[in-house]
């Protein structure tokens, strides 16, 4: 049926059909009314009509007929002056995307692990969402759920189970040595300033929006160290009337932990002492303080200089894994790899960062032979 305006269609009958939401059955599913008419303007006023009514009859919610949406949006509320201003967003977006479509009209008692489930299966086979993003989304379900458990746990049943989703642990590229070695060379051919951010990110391990929040003032030469205290990102602009759905944000890094001082070894410190710029203020990607390259562009670019490089499947985040895997394959002691990288713990580096490359795994069966094995 072609569509017209907001949930009316024009049938093959030629009549119009207005569709409203009239209810909700027990199990949070939509329960729907309908208008008929011969034309789109007469079924639009059967419509408004149809939407008052409704309005009018509905009882007034109280306490204990709030539904799951009502709470999803008091929990937003409450978590953004404890969140980052980045992590915020991601989570309006999940609840006014995903869960108030589907679970918001769900009355609280009949929330159930089946219901969840049967949600979480229709973003991974309707929605054709990825497993990385449906556990954020049942991340945040299970999350309002504790919230409403420690406003009155009688008004959930008990031993509600969420079940996540399962994915294929996906390998994180790595440039070999080669690739490494093929890459410097490429950046240092006629070097400018966003070229030489791109070295700097691979030879200390730096984010994506760390490189492009970095200033010269960062940078200390006598101390031949890289201090990071910010990152750049693009986020939607929550602001009413605002003139563009994104913007760019300065802010302090994702975590405490990403606040760092990262020594830089002799050639990074040599290269950095070439391109230092006067102003400290000045961007290192731009070298001027009132021009920003942001991680959108920075990535473009990143892929260019890729491609001419006849790499494939290699993303600005493979800096990072290259970094942290040549620091494994040199000895490097963990803990203090974790803190360059502005981990939490060394063990979450080890499970995400840290990868045998097969110049490592070669190294380690000569040692097996050079023992007769």
């Amino acid at each position: 049926m072609p569509k017209k305006g907001e949930n009316i269609y024009k049938r093959k009958d030629n009549r119009w059909e207005g569709r409203y939401i009239r209810g909700y059955k027990q199990d949070g599913s939509i329960r729907y009314g309908y208008c008929y008419a011969k034309t789109y303007q007469a079924v639009r006023e059967k419509l408004n009509t149809a939407k008052a009514a409704v309005f009018r009859e509905s009882v007034p919610v109280t306490a204990t007929k709030k539904r799951f949406g009502e709470y999803c949006k008091e929990w937003l509320v409450l978590c953004r002056s404890r969140v980052s201003q980045s992590t915020y967003v991601k989570y309006e977006t999940v609840i006014y995307n995903h869960i108030l479509p589907e679970l918001g009209g769900c009355h609280l008692t009949a929330l159930s692990s089946v219901l969840i489930e049967q949600f979480g299966h229709m973003l991974l086979c309707e929605e054709e969402l990825s497993p990385k993003t449906i556990r954020c989304i049942l991340t945040v379900v299970h999350s309002v759920i504790g919230y409403i458990r420690r406003q009155d746990a009688s008004l959930l049943p008990q031993n509600i189970e969420i079940v996540y989703p399962k994915g294929s642990k996906k390998e994180m590229r790595v440039l070999t040595r080669e690739e490494q070695q093929r890459l410097t060379a490429y950046l240092l051919c006629e070097m400018d300033d966003c070229k030489f951010g791109v070295l700097l990110a691979l030879f200390t391990g730096l984010r994506i929006g760390e490189v492009c929040a970095l200033r010269w003032g960062d940078i200390s030469l006598p101390d031949r160290t890289l201090t990071v205290s910010s990152t750049m990102m693009r986020l939607k602009d929550t602001a009413q009337n605002a003139p563009q759905k994104t913007k760019v944000v300065l802010s302090s890094p994702k975590s405490s932990n990403s606040i760092r001082v990262i020594p830089l070894t002799d050639y990074a410190a040599d290269l950095c002492t070439r391109r230092e710029k006067q102003d400290p203020a000045a961007f290192v990607l731009t070298g001027e303080k009132d021009r920003y390259i942001e991680p959108r562009t920075l990535q473009y670019r990143f892929e260019r200089y890729t491609a001419e490089c006849g790499m494939e499947g290699v993303h600005f985040h493979t800096l990072r894994h290259t970094f942290a895997t040549r620091c494994v394959e040199v000895g490097f002691e963990i803990k203090s790899l974790s803190e360059i990288l502005g981990h939490t713990s060394p063990k979450f580096t080890l499970e995400r960062y840290v990868h045998s490359s097969i110049e490592m795994k070669r190294d380690n069966m000569r040692k097996l032979s050079a023992i007769g094995c």
